[in-house]
């Protein structure tokens, strides 16, 4: 549960990178972040070149999978839908990604007695609820227009990336037992920068036809305004969000059922709350701490539902 914990935490460090750059629209955070992801990954492979060599044609072909669903086609799920209905809507949609994971997992797997199952996933969604009831009376307010409606389908398309997932990369894993976590998390960086660098230059072109930014402020592309900070930034994501985060859930999925490994993405909502209310120097609601203590109670529901090993 500690790398689940960790690999949280460096998660959540995603959620408050458009804060420190807000003058960078999101899909130049995403592909930023995911080039570096694959350089970072290209520096680490002539170490792990023996391990690599391992991988056959038909790993490679599923790492490449799981990098275009899981990292490069989520996150654009993610930023279209915020760039289209804002923020509110698409947050809480993708707040219900442990539940869902757990619920579709212990559908195919069946790890766990539903009885046994259902009072964390309903504290934890409780929870969910709680901590964003201000973005959930704000989507309310802002009604059910075309642009809304088409923000939802796409969060719910990026919560169906994040569920299939994690799901099929703890099969993999358990299946090759013979690689490392960082060996396997290495390999899909790989695949993920050939992707990137293809998302970059669809960017591009993009920008060529229909430039990005404000008409008065127009995007200086590649590396916008600040472009030390950006740099700096999309580097630092890359190393502990990307890496460092992805070789610990890595290694937690493949020692917890994924059913419980779902719940514990809730420590990447708990670190998002807490790195957003640090930027904005406020303190949370009420309100808002009721949510983050139902969180918190829904994991530790969630790992005594499991029975221990040994």
């Amino acid at each position: 549960m500690g790398c689940a914990l960790v690999a949280g935490l460096a998660w959540g460090l995603v959620f408050v990178a458009p804060a420190m750059l807000p003058q960078y629209p999101a899909v130049v955070l995403s592909v930023g972040r995911f080039v570096a992801f694959g350089l970072i990954a290209v520096a680490l492979a002539w170490p792990a070149r023996t391990a690599l060599a391992g991988l056959r044609r038909t790993d490679w072909i599923e790492a490449a999978r799981l990098s275009l669903v899981g990292n490069l086609l989520y996150y654009a799920c993610l930023a279209a839908a915020i760039q289209t209905a804002g923020v509110p809507l698409p947050t809480v949609i993708i707040g219900t990604l442990p539940v869902v994971i757990a619920i579709v997992s212990n559908l195919s797997q069946r790890t766990l007695s539903w009885s046994r199952l259902a009072p964390s996933l309903a504290v934890i969604l409780a929870g969910i609820a709680l901590v964003n009831q201000a973005e959930l009376a704000r989507a309310a307010g802002q009604g059910a227009g075309a642009r809304q409606a088409l923000g939802a389908a796409l969060a719910i398309v990026g919560v169906a990336c994040w569920t299939w997932y994690p799901i099929r990369n703890a099969r993999w894993l358990r299946e090759h037992p013979q690689h490392s976590a960082a060996t396997w998390t290495t390999a899909q960086g790989l695949t993920t920068l050939p992707l990137a660098l293809a998302a970059g230059g669809l960017v591009a072109a993009w920008h060529a036809l229909w430039p990005l930014g404000a008409d008065d402020a127009p995007f200086a592309w590649p590396l916008g305004p600040r472009p030390i900070d950006f740099v700096a930034l999309m580097v630092a994501l890359a190393l502990l969000a990307s890496w460092l985060g992805a070789v610990l859930w890595n290694r937690a999925s493949r020692l917890l059922p994924t059913s419980l490994a779902g719940q514990l993405i809730v420590f990447e909502t708990l670190a998002a709350l807490a790195y957003g209310f640090l930027w904005r120097g406020t303190a949370p609601d009420p309100v808002a701490l009721a949510g983050i203590a139902a969180l918190v109670l829904g994991v530790v529901l969630g790992v005594r539902a499991f029975p221990r090993a040994g």
